[in-house]
């Protein structure tokens, strides 16, 4: 049996720097934080563009993504592929739960559709891809 393709993950910083990262590291995940790599005063499309070059796969809780335009066209223009916890209001704890629930669905998920995509985790760890390859290059791309 073929071991699954091993993804980076990266923590983006709403998501804080040590609870999700432990977690994930502790179920064999490859993690990169923002602050290891960005300013806090880094803007989201700066550090979209430079994660997609990277080829890592974004975790965050960032709603507003899929409604800001730079930010849209970061995602498309840098192939990167997002998953975005839906689930508001609930802790450290509790949200590295939810990631680590997911982490198989993600790692399939991320190596098996081509980016750029946006994809949503619930508090359940239900993932679903919401805005696919297609669909983002078809509205977005200029």
């Amino acid at each position: 049996m073929k071991p699954p393709e091993q993804i980076v993950l990266f923590i983006d910083r709403a998501l804080g720097k040590k609870i999700i990262a432990e977690r994930l590291r502790a179920d064999g995940a490859r993690v990169e934080i923002h602050d290891d790599h960005f300013s806090q005063a880094c803007v989201d499309e700066e550090w979209l563009t430079e994660v997609g070059t990277r080829g890592w796969v974004v975790l965050t809780k960032d709603k507003h993504f899929q409604r800001r335009e730079l930010e849209i066209r970061a995602i498309t223009n840098a192939n990167v592929r997002v998953f975005q916890l839906t689930a508001g209001n609930i802790q450290g704890t509790e949200m590295a739960e939810v990631f680590s629930k997911a982490l198989t669905k993600i790692r399939r998920i991320a190596v098996s559709n081509r980016p750029p995509f946006i994809a949503k985790i619930t508090r359940t760890g239900v993932v679903q891809l919401v805005y696919s390859r297609r669909k983002l290059k078809r509205r977005y791309t200029p």
